[in-house]
């Protein structure tokens, strides 16, 4: 299956908008650390996987919409802030899309580092480190730490694992999320110590491997997976240098490129949410909810629109139950 591993985003947002805690780094190494015990109770917690899988297919295809909207409109936005290297890009995609649709998205990439190359000024840029090395952080454990450690909990199963999940469904994989949950605990609690925060199921990078722009063969998709997961290493190893070229790349370009890559996922997740008349109110709700970019309690609109949704969809349910039976 095409199992996406990435990091948090969400929760990396959520520690960059949190006030600095008692104990400094240390303190969020252990709060990292504690967050990591918790995902991996919870995927040995059998209620919870079988929650997650008895999310409707209607709800999960209108979250991963919402999800998706934002960066899909990206290609537009680039036209209207550079005309010329959006439309070199949305041209040389759609062109390409024409005679290999598969090609299309690396074309584009190309074109999009080849402008990258001309905008950028290179030797002003500060590498730094280009290979990091990892460090040892000793953690300060305390109250200050699980004070963290709970609402990135939250946030990584919300915003992450659980849409992951959905994702997969969505495209036709039922994996057991216990285990996947239990597997990306383990491995954000063996690199908490190195300060990352934490380790968990992709959502969107998990649209692009999971999606038929992969491979046609639902089968093979897992190799999208395999190769998401080389690119992160070598990112990875190579961070100074990447993280150097995409700050001083103008943003509107990268998402350009990541917009064009999602809108089959996008044109399949909308087609898969409206599908069906009696559920289509209940999963534009939860489209609406998911797009709006709602942030409540730390926990982005993801989560609040399934639970928005869910509500309409089991009301309209109990509804029909309650007629039925008079």
């Amino acid at each position: 299956m095409p199992v996406s591993i990435a990091w948090s985003t969400p929760g990396a947002a959520l520690l960059a908008t949190s006030a600095a805690v008692d104990g400094g780094f240390a303190t969020a190494v252990a709060a990292f650390i504690i967050s990591a015990i918790m995902v991996i109770v919870a995927g040995l917690w059998r209620p919870l996987g079988n929650a997650v899988a008895r999310i409707p297919a209607p709800l999960a295809n209108a979250m991963l919409a919402g999800v998706l909207l934002g960066l899909c409109l990206a290609p537009v936005r680039a036209v209207a802030v550079d005309p010329a290297s959006g439309l070199a890009i949305f041209v040389v995609w759609a062109l390409v899309a024409r005679v290999r649709p598969l090609l299309a998205v690396p074309a584009a990439v190309l074109v999009a580092l080849a402008l990258l190359v001309l905008v950028v000024d290179l030797p002003a840029i500060e590498i730094g480190s280009v290979m990091p090395a990892p460090v040892f952080v000793m953690p300060n454990f305390g109250l200050a730490a699980l004070g963290l450690a709970i609402p990135l909990f939250i946030v990584t199963m919300a915003s992450q694992n659980i849409p992951g999940i959905a994702v997969l469904n969505v495209n036709g994989y039922r994996p057991a999320p216990g285990p996947l949950f239990t597997a990306t605990g383990l491995f954000s609690l063996v690199t908490a110590p190195f300060g990352a925060h934490a380790v968990n199921l992709a959502a969107i990078t998990a649209a692009l491997c999971a999606g038929k722009d992969a491979h046609p063969d639902p089968e093979r998709r897992y190799w999208a997976a395999i190769m998401a997961g080389v690119f992160y290493i070598v990112f990875g190893l190579f961070a100074g240098a990447a993280t150097a070229l995409v700050s001083a790349a103008p943003p509107v370009l990268i998402e350009a490129v990541a917009g064009l890559a999602l809108l089959g996922a996008f044109g399949g997740a909308v087609m898969g949410a409206v599908a069906e008349e009696r559920d289509r109110q209940a999963a534009i709700v939860t489209f609406i909810v998911t797009a709006s970019g709602l942030t409540f309690a730390g926990v982005s609109g993801a989560f609040w629109g399934l639970i928005a949704g869910g509500a309409i969809y089991w009301l309209s349910r109990a509804g029909k139950a309650g007629k039925g039976a008079t």
